[in-house]
């Protein structure tokens, strides 16, 4: 049998992943990262203004860098204590007086990234 003449360009899959990563950065991922914008709860801006898209090596990832609060507003948190860190006592603005702890009774969560990643897309 003869040898066909077709030969494929070996930059070819450099060329195919780069083009997966810029259609899953600039089309999937900016949108899961606009929906996930218009559901965070904007208390200060800070989560919102947090929040990023970013895909490497075909591998997306949608959220907060630097907010360390993310995934509490998301999953929300179970009741704790909070103690001090650096001082005796806690005060804050409108108490009655310094206090050694507080029991906090735990946040309710506020879902942001799981229902903008759930959303119906098409390609």
């Amino acid at each position: 049998m003869a040898q066909s003449g077709v030969r494929i360009d070996p930059s070819a899959r450099t060329h195919v992943d780069a083009a997966i990563n810029e259609w899953m950065q600039d089309v999937i991922g900016d949108a899961i990262l606009g929906d996930a914008r218009n559901y965070v709860h904007k208390r200060s801006g800070r989560l919102h203004d947090s929040l990023r898209a970013e895909c490497h090596d075909k591998v997306l990832r949608v959220g907060s860098l630097d907010c360390n609060y993310a995934s509490d507003v998301e999953l929300g948190t179970a009741p704790h204590v909070i103690l001090p860190r650096n001082k005796k006592a806690l005060a804050w603005p409108g108490g009655d007086h310094p206090v050694a702890k507080v029991n906090h009774p735990g946040t309710a969560p506020f879902p942001y990234l799981r229902p903008a990643l759930f959303q119906r897309r098409t390609a």
